[in-house]
């Protein structure tokens, strides 16, 4: 079932997916509404240049507050009604849940649980929510599908992620609440996290410093460019999930269910090693890294590599961005936006 939308909340609008889906959005002609904490978990000041380009348009409302914060959740929806939430507020990061727990509870669990509650008391017709392919977590079987059982992950993270997707569940079942989780498969392009590799790379091969390659270069990802990523999401946004007919509790689909509730994988579908990556990033840059070499770090995975064909058969997508495109789009922006190099 497809339906028209004209007014979403974005959590997370100041984030880079947020920033992105909230330009798409506004665009469209939707009237957004941005919420999001600007914490410092990054530079501050990349989130407020983001945020600032938003407020420029009259359709755009922002309010500075963090989802675990209840009441000030509960104001926002009261100010207006949305047809579609998205949830893309999160705290992000695999290395830094080892040391960081508690961050992640207030964040991913506790604010995700008063996005739930507050879409079900004002009748939001489609929750969608940012999951994450680190939910894979210990799966070896590839392409992962979300037909897979995904019940080990390796990571505080990734396990927020997938409560996240138990939750929503959860509300699907008990109050008719239409929920659509997307694992996001490494996201990059310009006005990336600088946490990201893409981001980390550029900046030291620029600056002459050596870059840490870990898993020895072996490592290998789905290198999902944002504008795939932000047209997956609002053809998802567009699409209501139905019950599957053919669920059945003697042999359950993790991805589909009895209740108004569906998972999509958006990724490549091309996984890409690391240190070709690396190769293209030298070539856009015109110059050669310096590497340091290091085995895989806690919580991470070795590979990732997305099953999309339920994407693409029920929203007519499939990204298709290259590595070498994207790639050079990302330090166009770098350039310009930090006059480096």
């Amino acid at each position: 079932m497809t339906f028209d939308f004209r007014s979403v909340l974005v959590t997370g609008a100041a984030g880079f997916i947020g920033y992105h889906l909230s330009r798409r959005l506004l665009a469209n002609g939707c009237r957004v509404t941005g919420i999001d904490n600007l914490n410092d978990y990054y530079d501050v000041r990349l989130k407020e240049d983001r945020l600032s380009q938003l407020q420029e348009e009259a359709a755009f409302t922002f309010v500075r507050a963090d989802i675990a914060d209840l009441p000030a959740l509960e104001a926002t929806f009261e100010q207006s009604p949305f047809d579609v939430v998205v949830n893309l507020a999160a705290q992000a990061g695999v290395r830094y849940s080892l040391t960081n727990p508690h961050a992640y509870v207030q964040a991913n669990i506790v604010g995700f649980v008063n996005l739930l509650e507050c879409c079900r008391h004002r009748q939001v017709k489609h929750l969608v929510f940012a999951s994450s392919s680190s939910v894979y977590g210990a799966n070896t079987n590839m392409p992962f599908s979300v037909h897979h059982n995904v019940d080990h992950p390796v990571s505080l993270y990734a396990a927020s992620k997938k409560s996240n997707e138990l939750m929503a569940h959860t509300y699907s079942h008990l109050y008719g609440l239409r929920c659509t989780g997307l694992r996001f498969f490494t996201v990059y392009g310009p006005w990336g996290r600088p946490d990201m590799a893409l981001f980390l790379f550029t900046r030291a091969i620029l600056e002459d410093r050596p870059i840490q390659v870990f898993n020895h270069g072996r490592m290998r990802r789905d290198f999902t460019y944002i504008d795939d990523i932000v047209e997956g999401v609002v053809r998802v946004m567009g699409h209501l999930p139905e019950p599957n007919p053919d669920w059945s509790g003697d042999a359950p689909d993790p991805g589909t269910s009895y209740a108004p509730y569906r998972i999509y994988n958006i990724g490549n579908n091309q996984p890409v090693e690391l240190t070709d990556f690396i190769a293209a990033i030298e070539k856009a840059l015109g110059r050669t890294a310096r590497k340091e070499f290091l085995d895989l770090q806690p919580g991470d995975v070795p590979a990732t590599y997305a099953d999309i064909d339920d994407l693409v058969r029920d929203v007519g997508f499939k990204p298709a961005t290259t590595i070498e495109t994207g790639i050079g789009r990302f330090i166009d922006w770098y350039r310009d936006y930090y006059r480096a190099g």
